[in-house]
């Protein structure tokens, strides 16, 4: 039988998705061996073309304190949502996307590294010069990532994302669902801390969903 999977629904413009980085991090890393754990892009805020009035980023950032207080990841509030910015999503996704065509490999190190530039740094990661120098910091050439950042074959795969998590009815980020063989459990539809985490995947593999199923 396949080994099991982990699949992460996620964007990296969510900020509990932000939170929620050490965690999947460490899970991926201490399951290393017995899960497969695959990236699905959710598509948090996707084709927005409005920029966020004060309210609303008055709004978000609240959010934002929110998550720092409960997980201390870091925020960077004074330069973030600078005036005229607009919060689509699809950008972001689909530079992972992209990177998953070029160096499936760097697929979590550059949606770490697109979460870190948005709420550490306060960067504008809806822009392609920058997904493109984040890119760049994976070892892709610029160009390879800027042809298949622009292309129909990833904005296809982009949307396959999207219609996913649709499809499995996933309605927040973070969402981790484990599933070997037609089996699937979801685990957190939310942030859920690394303990936790363990215990319920853990239980998983050691009962219906482990290896002796």
């Amino acid at each position: 039988m396949k080994d099991p999977i982990l699949w992460y629904f996620a964007d990296p413009m969510c900020s509990w998705c932000w939170g929620f980085s050490p965690v999947i991090e460490m899970l991926r890393e201490g399951y290393r061996g017995r899960l497969k754990v695959a990236l699905i892009l959710g598509g948090l805020r996707v084709g927005t073309s409005e920029p966020m009035s004060a309210k609303q980023r008055e709004d978000i950032l609240q959010h934002w304190r929110e998550v720092h207080a409960m997980t201390e990841q870091p925020f960077r509030f004074d330069a973030a949502l600078g005036e005229g910015f607009i919060y689509d999503t699809e950008p972001a996704c689909r530079a992972v996307v992209a990177m998953a065509e070029l160096a499936p490999e760097a697929v979590f190190p550059l949606f770490k590294a697109i979460q870190a530039a948005f709420y550490s740094e306060g960067l504008d990661v809806t822009q392609p010069e920058l997904l493109v120098r984040l890119a760049e910091g994976q070892g892709v050439a610029a160009t390879d990532f800027l042809a298949a950042f622009t292309s129909d074959a990833v904005r296809g795969k982009t949307l396959a994302h999207f219609q996913m998590a649709r499809k499995l009815d996933v309605r927040g980020f973070p969402t981790v669902v484990l599933q070997r063989g037609e089996q699937y459990q979801v685990i957190t539809t939310g942030y859920r801390p690394l303990d936790e985490m363990q215990r319920a995947i853990d239980e998983w593999l050691a009962g219906a969903g482990g290896d002796s199923a």
